[in-house]
């Protein structure tokens, strides 16, 4: 078997992320039987009629059951609940890799770890890539490719096993970094948590606008601001687990943002315009940073397939 391929792969969810990596996989080679399960009977046989799972089931036990890679793509706050499910119903496969692809990994290890066996090798994962869309339906085979995917093995994780999960997502297409949960989680606080927090707040902010309608804010938004609607599109579920999961390095960096905030807000009180140009100097360095390491594009709708790529879990 070549390096990264699988006998049978479960998802744990078959919504944007769990149904992109079937087809990722399925592309790629890299798995002999995919099956999934979900929350709902529906998304179930919709991704069985999509041709995205080989088989689907009502269960998570099931669908893990004689599987030799089981991915958990579900909201975070539920993850723990259902490892535990899982290993009650002895359905983990002896030698199989669990993962995830959850945004926040600290909370997942220390929810979903308590309820894996010996024998099975517990590798928490992130891949940075999405949309604001959701179910089987939303998924596309080249969703991961040259996006990075973040794995936050623990100390005594077995390197066979961190080296397949490793060759599986290069094969997805991903670049792999290795971190630890705790430095993933400050990370992406600042680069996916808070700018998702900003937009939901700004998005409501307009609309709870007493002298400016609904209407106002639809038909004269600048692309600034659909930018930020179109953030905050992204699942409510999903989000709401995230910051609750992540909530002492979002505090922190929100903290930061805030005295970043103060000092705009000075330098636009006192008519600072050295420090107004120093600062956004500062951004749109940055900006051609993130063009020039091939994680977006300079092209108006920003490369994008669907409306945005954007750091998402899968909530199937």
């Amino acid at each position: 078997m070549k390096d990264g391929c699988f006998e049978r792969i479960a998802l744990i969810g078959v919504g944007l992320i769990g149904s992109s990596i079937a087809l990722a996989a399925r592309r790629a080679g890299l798995a002999d039987r995919v099956v999934g399960s979900a929350r709902t009977e529906a998304t179930v046989e919709k991704a069985l009629q999509l041709g995205i799972i080989d088989e689907g089931f009502s269960s998570a036990a099931e669908a893990a059951r004689g599987s030799d890679l089981v991915v958990l793509c579900a909201p975070v706050g539920v993850c723990g609940a259902i490892a535990e499910q899982i290993n009650a119903a002895c359905a983990f496969r002896d030698g199989a890799i669990l993962t995830d692809v959850g945004s926040v990994k600290a909370a997942i290890v220390a929810d979903v770890g308590p309820h894996v066996p010996a024998g099975v090798h517990f590798v928490p994962g992130h891949p940075i890539a999405g949309t604001e869309q959701s179910g089987p339906e939303a998924g596309f085979a080249e969703l991961f490719d040259n996006r990075w995917c973040i794995l936050t093995p623990p100390e005594s994780c077995d390197s066979t096993a961190l080296g397949r999960l490793k060759s599986f997502w290069e094969g997805l297409g991903s670049r792999v970094q290795i971190m630890s949960p705790g430095h993933h989680d400050l990370v992406l606080a600042i680069t996916s948590h808070v700018p998702h927090l900003i937009a939901f707040n700004i998005v409501n902010t307009a609309a709870h606008l007493e002298r400016v309608t609904d209407q106002e804010v639809i038909k004269f938004s600048a692309g600034g601001f659909r930018d930020f609607t179109r953030i905050a599109a992204s699942d409510p579920i999903m989000w709401r687990d995230v910051f609750l999961n992540n909530k002492e390095a979002v505090l922190e960096m929100l903290g930061r943002f805030s005295e970043d905030l103060t000092a705009l807000q000075r330098a636009i009180r006192f008519s600072d315009g050295e420090t107004l140009h120093r600062l956004f100097s500062e951004a749109r360095t940055l900006r051609r940073g993130i063009i020039e390491a091939g994680q977006d594009t300079d092209a108006p709708d920003f490369g994008r397939r669907g409306g945005g790529a954007l750091d998402a879990e899968a909530d199937e």
